[in-house]
């Protein structure tokens, strides 16, 4: 037996608004949205009990409720969606952030990240901010080795990182190559560290760009683990 079609209150989410920044998805305990290629969307009306509790943390004024005909709400449906979720990873939703603090005052925060995810398994090729971004591909472990990795890389760029060691290089190749086939990146800032595994990154980059066709500038920096700096021969 299908669910009973209603007359009710239901979220409406105006795409032309909305800018993947992933503030209602958070707000939604019912898990009735998500970002699908770089947009806020309610999943299924039945998760949706149209209360409004997200209405007030898009920053774009993209929500609003509205009066139709919709699916009945379903207490069960959101629970099988919230114990779905939890196999997954929460927190991988799409969203832009405001840097925090004065990066000169550590006890400030000092922060420069701007978007989130930034693991490259999680990131969204195709999420709004990659358009015309400057893009930071940075190894894991860059940011607890440079000291001064937010002013003077994080800082005005997107960011993604990763560990071609541990994670599947082909994925890597196939995400970066997506990002720069989706988007018009105007350059790309590469740090890794100094040992061997970390370089790879240099490689998995130049497939990526091959692989799109396109002709992003590099630079490539390496950051050995005494926290030294030096610029990669282009």
């Amino acid at each position: 037996m299908g669910a009973r079609v209603v007359v009710r209150k239901i979220i409406e989410i105006d795409e032309s608004k909305c800018d993947g920044c992933g503030q209602c998805v958070l707000a939604c305990a019912e898990g009735a949205i998500e970002i699908r290629e770089g947009k806020a969307k309610v999943i299924s009306d039945d998760l949706c009990d149209g209360l409004g509790a997200c209405l007030g943390d898009c920053p774009q004024g993209a929500l609003k409720i509205v009066e139709r005909e919709a699916d009945e709400f379903d207490e069960e449906a959101v629970k099988a969606r919230l114990d779905s979720s939890r196999k997954g990873c929460p927190s991988a939703g799409t969203m832009v952030l405001r840097p925090m603090g004065d990066v000169g005052s550590p006890s400030q925060g000092g922060s420069e990240l701007t978007t989130w995810p930034i693991k490259m398994q999680l990131v969204n090729a195709r999420a709004p901010y990659f358009k015309d971004a400057r893009l930071l591909l940075a190894g894991d472990c860059t940011a607890f080795a440079f000291a001064s990795m937010h002013p003077d890389f994080i800082r005005g760029r997107v960011v993604v990182i990763g560990c071609p060691k541990l994670d599947d290089n082909e994925d890597y190749i196939n995400k970066l190559s997506e990002i720069l086939a989706s988007n018009d990146v105007r350059d790309i800032t590469l740090v890794h560290m100094e040992v061997p595994c970390c370089g790879n990154l240099n490689r998995l980059v130049d497939m990526a760009i091959r692989r799109a066709s396109s002709s992003v500038p590099v630079r490539s920096y390496t950051v050995r683990r005494n926290g030294e700096l030096l610029e990669d021969a282009a």
